[in-house]
């Protein structure tokens, strides 16, 4: 599959590059894309929730009232889950959200996502750019330049540029990441992809 690369301009330079069938043409797999998703926001949880069950209440302990002839339920202590200010009954415990994923599965919910991309006409190469400083107004003509009204646009660097980075953080929905941590969710994520054209070879390496 070629692709054509344009300019910070959003003009045709005429060059072309070639996106690997293996990568962005695909049979793509929902499942892989699910798991991987999945596995992406698990890990962003903290997992930390926490409440006192009635062992862990301070309070006393003795028997709050006789056990028979009061003509009420039997209550064998304050701390009890039904009382105001007793423990929680199965409460949220601090856990680990984490679970494993086999690299080739990951590999290839990455692929099936790209091809998605791909199919949606949703990825776009643009020649190499560097800004001499950061500045937010360079990727708003940046993305004018390119025509592009979409909210969610995820740029893919070959390497970390922080006059790149510095100028879209303040944007909301442009995100940028490096072609080798490039991931499934951010990918499923953008309306459209924006590859550099030094990641290309990059993600032919890496995926």
């Amino acid at each position: 599959m070629k692709a054509s690369v344009v300019d910070i301009k959003g003009k045709d330079t005429g060059r072309t590059v070639e996106l690997d069938d293996t990568i962005f043409a695909v049979e793509p797999n929902d499942h892989a894309i699910y798991l991987d998703v999945k596995q992406y926001l698990a890990h962003g949880r903290q997992g930390t929730s926490k409440s006192k069950e009635r062992g862990e209440i301070k309070g006393s302990t003795r028997k709050i009232k006789k056990q028979k002839g009061s003509g009420t339920a039997r209550a064998g202590s304050i701390k009890s889950p039904l009382f105001r200010g007793g423990g929680r009954a199965f409460g949220p415990e601090p856990r680990d959200y984490t679970f494993k994923l086999n690299k080739k599965l990951k590999r290839l919910a990455r692929k099936s996502a790209l091809s998605y991309k791909a199919a949606e006409d949703s990825v776009i190469v643009v020649e190499d750019i560097n800004f001499d400083q950061p500045k937010t107004k360079n990727i708003v003509d940046f993305k004018n330049n390119l025509k592009i009204n979409d909210k969610n646009l995820l740029l893919v660097l070959s390497e970390q540029n922080n006059n790149v980075y510095l100028s879209s953080r303040n944007l909301k929905g442009i995100s940028t990441v490096i072609a080798s941590d490039l991931n499934t969710y951010e990918i499923m994520r953008a309306k459209k992809v924006i590859i550099f054209e030094s990641s290309v070879d990059i993600i032919r390496r890496n995926f």
